[in-house]
């Protein structure tokens, strides 16, 4: 484990998201339907990078396609944390989870991909039961977005990292 400290501005995001209060429907168009988080500048502390997040509200209005705009606001050339809350159907029925994600890409150093990793462990036990994914840029880019709808969950390739944290 790195120390890194998790800010509690962070678990108050996740458990306003993971907890489905019975809402109004301006309350509900407030709720996030993705965030990013980063390291704070002296890496010691996983806060909410500012400016990173899409509302439910924004869905349909301003942003038409959640999950692309939410990847498009993921850096490059760095690595983040993120939750998404994605709606799918399975051959059962519909469902909605709480998801999060490490991003790692490519062209992330290396130093900060190694501190991501083991500060990852920080999240996780503040971030109880939910599926835990890994995305790195060409990964993202190989998925056929076009015909994937993220909302709708059904990953492409069955072999992404899943693993319930």
């Amino acid at each position: 484990a790195s120390g890194v400290q998790v800010a509690d501005e962070v678990c108050r995001i996740f458990y306003d998201m993971k907890v489905r209060k019975c809402s109004t429907p301006e309350e509900i168009k407030k709720r996030k339907k993705a965030v990013i988080f980063c390291l704070s500048a002296d890496k010691k502390c996983i806060i909410v990078e500012e400016g990173k997040e899409i509302l439910v509200g924004d869905v349909g209005v301003t942003i038409t396609d959640p999950f692309k705009h939410f990847v498009g606001m993921l850096p490059e050339k760095d690595c983040r944390y993120a939750l998404y809350d994605a709606s799918f159907e399975t051959k059962e029925s519909r469902k909605e989870e709480l998801m999060f994600f490490l991003w790692a890409p490519e062209l992330a150093p290396l130093k900060s991909k190694m501190i991501y990793a083991s500060s990852k462990d920080a999240i996780k036990k503040k971030f109880q039961g939910m599926c835990s994914h890994s995305l790195s840029w060409p990964v993202v880019l190989d998925l056929p977005l076009g015909d994937w709808d993220p909302d709708e969950m059904a990953w492409p390739d069955s072999s992404q990292e899943e693993m319930l944290v």
